[in-house]
């Protein structure tokens, strides 16, 4: 009786040890089991990785030529007010040009206003392009060149706006290059040289 009584105390105190082991066992494989299964599933499907960016070096005078050529084509719509104007006061052409282009320019549209003639209409710039830029000079420049258009820019009388007669064999679509340069203010057009090359 003492001995069945001793048997039971051991066996019942065995018992929840042996519940513990098997528990953690299973807790232990189960761990084990979706470790291996992530790991494999992280071999299966790799994450993508990015090739590397190719891009081509940007250009250092990038902005500048943009500034550039934002000037020119300012400069050339006063161009159109100061000719279009008689009076000459509608046009802001000295925050766009200076020095030859500004002076000639002024000059011309006043021959042409004093002989009672306007300009009406378009200049159509194309191909327009920063051929030389020097941006760090002690006076930064660029060279543009394009192709002016002064078909749709039309002589006319001042009063009648009758359309003034000019010689048919004229060149309406020329190259010419423009000198560009920076003034404590901006950029400003200094020099136009037609060519007399049609284009």
């Amino acid at each position: 009786m003492k001995d069945r009584a001793h048997a039971s105390v051991v066996i019942r105190s065995r018992k929840p040890t042996t519940v513990l082991l098997s528990l953690c066992a299973a807790l232990t494989l189960t761990a084990c089991g979706s470790s291996d299964d992530s790991r494999n599933r992280t071999e299966e499907s790799p994450t993508p990785t990015r090739p590397p960016e190719t891009t081509a070096p940007a250009d250092p005078q990038a902005a500048v030529k943009q500034q550039v050529i934002s000037t020119y084509q300012a400069y050339w719509q006063e161009m159109e007010k100061l000719y279009a104007d008689p009076t000459g006061q509608s046009s802001r052409l000295d925050q766009f040009a200076a020095s030859a282009a500004l002076k000639n320019a002024k000059a011309d549209a006043k021959r042409a206003h004093d002989r009672g003639r306007i300009y009406i209409g378009n200049v159509v710039l194309t191909n327009q392009s920063v051929t030389k830029a020097d941006a760090t000079g002690r006076v930064p420049n660029a060279t543009v060149s394009s192709c002016l258009d002064i078909s749709g820019w039309r002589t006319v009388d001042a009063d009648t706006k009758e359309p003034v007669s000019l010689p048919s064999n004229r060149l309406t679509k020329y190259l010419i290059f423009s000198t560009v340069e920076k003034y404590p203010e901006g950029w400003r057009v200094t020099s136009d040289e037609p060519q007399g090359k049609p284009c």
